[in-house]
Formats: C-alpha cells, sequence, structure tokens
C-alpha cells in the first residue's frame, strides 16, 4: 500500500516544536521572535499566502508584522521599507513576498535583506553556503527544507545508496533540493527541459521530486516501483465537471496513476505547501536565536542551531 504522505499532519509537528522553543526563548532570554511579511499589489494569491504566514507566525507567538503596499510602490519606496525593517532589532525575519508587481525589480530587494533575517533563504550567501555545504552557518530554502522533511521521514538521515531526481532546475527549488539530497549522501541528478528521455532518467530514481510547473507532466510509467514521489508542483486546470469556468489544482505528477506505482507520495493540494510556512516559522526561531546568541534549550538541542539540524531531528 502506498503512503500519502499527510503534509498538514507533518507541519503540526514542526509548529508544535517551534512554539516550544519560542516559548523558552521568550523565558530565558526575553527575546520574541519577530516575523515581517511585505507584500505588495493586490495579487489575491499572494495575499492568502500571506494572510497564512502572518497567522500562522502568530500561532507561534512570534511578533507578527504585515506590510501590505499599493501596487504603485516604487522601487525606492520598497527598497527604504527593507532597510528599515533591517535596522528594527524586533524583527529576526524578514519575508518578501513573490512575484511582485511587474514595474519592481525582486533581486535587489531580496538581496538587501540582511542575510542572517533572510528567512525565506534566497539571498546569494545563503544559497552559497547550501551549495557548498556549509549547512549550518546559513538559513535554508524554505519549500526544498520542507521537502527535505518527507524524504527523511522515509529514508532516514543517511540516503547513502539511493539514486534521488529532481525534476527543475530552479534556484528557488530544484538548485537547493538537489544540494540538500547531496548533502544526504544521495546520488543527485537534476534534470530539466533539455534532459535526454526524461522519463527512463526518472524511472531510476528511489526519490523523485518534481518541480517543473506543468500539470501532472510525470505519469505512472515515469515512477520506478516503489519510490519516493514528492511533487512540489501547484497548477490549476480546468474541472468542467464542477461546473462551467471552475477549476482544481493539481501537480507536477499524475496523482492517482503514480500512487499505484510509488512508496510514498504527496498530495496536492497537502502535501508540501503547508511544510513551506511551517519551516518559514522554523527558520524565523534559528534566526532569533542566533540573534539572541542563545543554545537551544535540552528538549530541542540541535534543531534551532541551523535549519539543517531541525531538518535531521524531525523524523
Amino acid at each position: 500500500m502506498v503512503e500519502i504522505v499527510d503534509g498538514k499532519q507533518v507541519a503540526a509537528s514542526v509548529i508544535k516544536s517551534v512554539q516550544s522553543a519560542t516559548a523558552a526563548l521568550e523565558k530565558d532570554a526575553g527575546v520574541k521572535p519577530g516575523l515581517a511579511v511585505v507584500i505588495v499589489g493586490n495579487d489575491p494569491a499572494s495575499h492568502a499566502y500571506v494572510s497564512s504566514k502572518s497567522r500562522m507566525a502568530k500561532e507561534c507567538g512570534f511578533t507578527s508584522i504585515q506590510h501590505t503596499l499599493p501596487e504603485e510602490t516604487t522601487q525606492e519606496e520598497l527598497a527604504r521599507l527593507v532597510e528599515t525593517l533591517n535596522a528594527d532589532e524586533s524583527v529576526h525575519g524578514i519575508l518578501v513576498q513573490l512575484p511582485l508587481p511587474k514595474h519592481l525589480n525582486s533581486e535587489p530587494i531580496i538581496q538587501s535583506i540582511r542575510l542572517e533575517k533572510d528567512v525565506d533563504g534566497l539571498h546569494v550567501v545563503n544559497a552559497g553556503k547550501l551549495a557548498t555545504g556549509d549547512l549550518d552557518g546559513g538559513l535554508v530554502s524554505c519549500t526544498p527544507a520542507g521537502a527535505m522533511v518527507f524524504v527523511r521521514r522515509t529514508h532516514g538521515n543517511d540516503l547513502s545508496g539511493l539514486n534521488a531526481v529532481v525534476i527543475g532546475r530552479s534556484n528557488l527549488f530544484g538548485k537547493p533540493m538537489s544540494a540538500l539530497l547531496l548533502a544526504a549522501n544521495a546520488t543527485v541528478t537534476t534534470a530539466h527541459s533539455r534532459t535526454r528521455d526524461l522519463a527512463a532518467v526518472c524511472r531510476n530514481a528511489d526519490i523523485l521530486v518534481a518541480a517543473v510547473g506543468r500539470p501532472e507532466m510525470v505519469k505512472a510509467d515515469w515512477v520506478k516501483p516503489g519510490a519516493t514521489v514528492i511533487d512540489v508542483g501547484i497548477n490549476r486546470i480546468a474541472a468542467p465537471e464542477k461546473g462551467e469556468g471552475k477549476s482544481r489544482m493539481v501537480g507536477d505528477v499524475a496523482f492517482e496513476e503514480c500512487a499505484k506505482v510509488a512508496g510514498a507520495i504527496t498530495p496536492v493540494p497537502g502535501g508540501v505547501g503547508p511544510m513551506t510556512i511551517a519551516m518559514l516559522m522554523a527558520n524565523t526561531v534559528i534566526a532569533a536565536y542566533r540573534k539572541a546568541g542563545r543554545t537551544p534549550p535540552t528538549f530541542c538541542t540541535g534543531p534551532f542551531l541551523s535549519t539543517w539540524r531541525f531538518i535531521r531531528r524531525l523524523n
């Protein structure tokens, strides 16, 4: 029987650990983690994501700050806000919700966030630390970190002897995911649109991670029997059975048919999505501990020194 990975349940265990560590830090050091989320414009999906993040931050015991800026906000105005948050000692994590409106350039904004407050893990220094194997010095991008928790729950901390294939080479997910799998001793192939005979490459994977943004691209005959399949895709497709103009959400994996072959598989929705927000909260409390110069309490020794150690303990 295939294991349908319950992302909400696993995310809840992460949040429980974060809440405990938050309470301990406030009691021991008088420090309350602070997360500032910035959103520009009127994109409904972005506003829904930001509301979820702000709500979860409050549930974790954080100081939750949300800056909602109008669509016409200029590059200079956004840059000034980020600089203000950089200088605010009560803010331990800064997240600028992407995508930004088209007239804004996101890259200089993301790179202007102080790397120790970069809880999205997108600063080039944090990305570089991960790429070069410095897993304790930076903050790891939230979605790959969450996906890695699923992998470790199934396969343990050491992936020696296992073949992993990541479909997608983006800086946001594909490259950091490959780096995390490699750090856990998997033999990793990063596949992409130029990969020859992609289906054959995927069939060799004990761990198959799909992040390409193409609805239900991965079919059952791409999956090695018993493989672990992590679906990172979020796509909307027409659902005429629900009524005219209706749609439904699917991943990059054809779930129903692949579930008949896989050993474990994440659904969409309800898989990787909840873990992204949970790992954002984990990164924020890690940043707060570092800023306070505090060693984590006995009950969570290890996890809050780094994202990597946190992942390793969540099995």
